[in-house]
């Protein structure tokens, strides 16, 4: 593997402090029953964790549904890696070491829910050995929709923590040129020590994702997962939705506007781009994507491998192209899963 660390270190910018993320990452089940018990209506909780955050993402799906599922418990979900065996043979492993409490996820084919009264821990030996990947089942989309294929030049542009870049690998069986970059040197250590885990091979570059406008028409597939408000995350970790601000979302929106312009100049004619978020807010989806069609030539493909809702066209008196429709975007009620939403952009021959 090579690791290119050579190249500017600047941070996207983000209001949220590592302290305060640190944080949010370390909240228990213990935590998450006792807010349940305190506020038994899902509204009420959050509500009461920040107001902002709850009155907001009312105007985007008041369904009393929506909020019901913002407040379950995430279920598991592994992906196993084929890099490490063929499929049927980790899976039977897993099947003997924890019993028939595996559902296939309808997207993804190496993707598996496991069942709510088992867990498997990252001590775990089949984690420890690369052979699953710890991952949310909708993040399993973008990779699936980018339809990567042997033998091309693709670009990770925000890769860490590396659950799709190793994604990516299987599926080309390493056989492709994959750049796998991120913009912090902490984050850097953890992807490489992923790929290395699950022999997943690519090249690793530290830098600000929007220096990649710099080589024009380099990469036949990109992934742009673009550093988001989390919002779409509060049902694994009710502190994303405490630490929320509308601030910060305004800022990160900036940011993903100037980045997947960056990633469509990198993109070969005849390329694939996928954009994708773990947010439920238009400023971070749709209002992006509008942005790129608008000072582009880009055209937006339909996605619809999971259910969705209908995505934004309108949201605090902007108004975005329909071409968004073609998007997909996925709440806590649609699958069960976290919030997210993605899109599959073409650049034209």
């Amino acid at each position: 593997m090579l690791t290119d660390t050579g190249v500017s270190r600047t941070k996207f910018m983000t209001s949220r402090d590592e302290s305060s993320l640190m944080a949010a990452e370390n909240e228990t089940k213990t935590d998450r029953a006792e807010f349940r018990k305190e506020f038994e209506n899902p509204r009420e909780l959050f509500k009461n964790l920040n107001e902002h955050f709850y009155r907001r993402y009312s105007e985007v799906d008041d369904s009393d549904e929506f909020w019901e599922y913002m407040a379950k418990p995430l279920r598991q979900s592994v992906r196993i890696n084929t890099l490490k065996g063929e499929l049927k043979d980790i899976l039977d492993l897993l099947k003997e070491n924890y019993g028939d409490v595996f559902t296939r996820v309808p997207w993804c084919r190496e993707g598996y829910f496991v069942r709510d009264d088992v867990s498997i821990s990252g001590s775990s030996i089949e984690h420890q050995l690369g052979l699953i990947f710890f991952q949310e089942a909708s993040s399993m989309i973008p990779p699936v929709v980018l339809g990567v294929k042997a033998e091309s030049s693709i670009l990770d542009v925000a890769a860490a923590p590396g659950a799709k870049t190793t994604q990516i690998a299987q599926y080309v069986e390493n056989d492709a040129l994959i750049v796998a970059n991120d913009v912090k040197y902490s984050r850097i250590n953890i992807l490489i020590s992923n790929l290395q885990r699950c022999s997943a091979v690519a090249h690793v570059t530290m830098c600000d994702g929007r220096r990649f406008r710099k080589y024009p028409e380099a990469f036949d597939y990109v992934l742009l997962d673009a550093p988001c408000s989390n919002a779409g995350m509060a049902r694994k970790n009710y502190r994303y939705a405490k630490l929320w601000s509308l601030r910060e979302v305004q800022s990160l929106s900036r940011l993903q506007k100037q980045l997947i312009l960056a990633a469509y100049e990198t993109l070969k004619r005849g390329g694939t781009l996928v954009y994708s978020t773990c947010t439920l807010d238009p400023l971070e989806n749709e209002e992006v994507v509008d942005h790129l069609l608008s000072n582009t030539d880009a055209e937006v493909e339909k996605v619809r491998v999971a259910k969705g809702v209908e995505p934004v066209t309108e949201f605090e008196g902007r108004e975005y192209s329909d071409e968004v429709k073609k998007c997909l975007r996925i709440h806590p009620q649609c699958n069960d899963t976290e919030g997210f939403f993605v899109a599959k952009i073409v650049k034209p021959l």
